[in-house]
């Protein structure tokens, strides 16, 4: 069987002068790791089906139902994509919109959606003066007023803090208490304390809390059930993880879904 290719292999962004075009990308047919690359254009990632988990610097961002993580141009990035998912790309010539100079988590209103897919449809050789252009124009407008989310996990630069993420990222279920990780780490709870606020402005229960956001919408994403996800991340309980992503988003899991037209498994 032939080696499936690398997703920044087959699309080039950069190459078109026009202010945005958009590109679908089917993980069934593609490597699920995108390597670090970097792109002039500006890119807006969006989630059709599946998931995929990104990083740029010292964060990772999942992309969950109807948002779209935002990375701007010149700004080094990786992926990780679950094997069913198929995204939209929408990349973004500098200066033709009043987007964000830093990453972060977009909202997408169904409008927006439906008309960066018709762009991706359309390919990236449309005229300057094509119906495609004025639906890019609209696009990029809408753009500009989406609200912000907080999908991301920072991670920081600093070694220890780094060393702490790398690890309940491997294994989220991880229930160390700071005391724990602070022995771990040869440093005073206080220290670790005050540490884990400058690098990352939360505190260990927030920033723990963070990940397992993160690791629940990317796996609820790719269809794995909430009991699975629960037990991966290691609470006692189905209605004790439910309660903590409640608590998070303001809904539960299958309402959080539902609300984003979004298949989930309970069970």
């Amino acid at each position: 069987m032939p080696q499936s290719l690398s997703a920044i292999s087959v699309f080039d962004p950069d190459v078109s002068p026009l202010p945005a075009v958009a590109h679908q990308l089917d993980f069934a047919d593609h490597q699920s790791e995108v390597p670090l690359h970097v792109h002039r254009k500006g890119q807006l990632i969006l989630a059709l089906h599946g998931a995929v988990t990104c990083m740029t610097g010292n964060e990772i961002w999942i992309v969950p139902p109807n948002c779209g993580v935002w990375i701007p141009g010149g700004v080094s990035h990786s992926a990780h994509a679950t094997s069913n998912a198929r995204l939209n790309y929408l990349f973004v010539e500098p200066g033709a919109a009043n987007l964000p100079e830093y990453s972060c988590t977009l909202s997408i209103s169904p409008m927006i959606r439906e008309l960066i897919d018709r762009l991706a449809r359309d390919g990236p050789d449309y005229l300057a003066d094509s119906h495609a252009a004025r639906l890019a124009r609209v696009v990029l407008d809408e753009l500009a007023d989406m609200p912000r989310e907080q999908f991301n996990f920072p991670i920081s630069g600093n070694p220890k803090i780094r060393s702490m993420a790398e690890a309940l990222t491997i294994d989220p279920s991880d229930r160390s208490t700071l005391s724990h990780w602070a022995t771990r780490l040869a440093m005073s709870e206080r220290s670790l304390a005050r540490l884990l606020i400058r690098e990352t402005g939360l505190t260990f229960g927030r920033w723990r809390q963070q990940l397992h956001l993160v690791v629940a919408l990317r796996e609820l994403a790719s269809g794995e059930s909430v009991q699975n996800v629960a037990a991966e991340l290691g609470y006692e309980s189905v209605n004790a993880f439910i309660t903590m992503f409640k608590k998070a988003l303001g809904s539960t899991p299958a309402q959080y879904f539902k609300k984003r037209n979004a298949p989930m498994h309970m069970f």
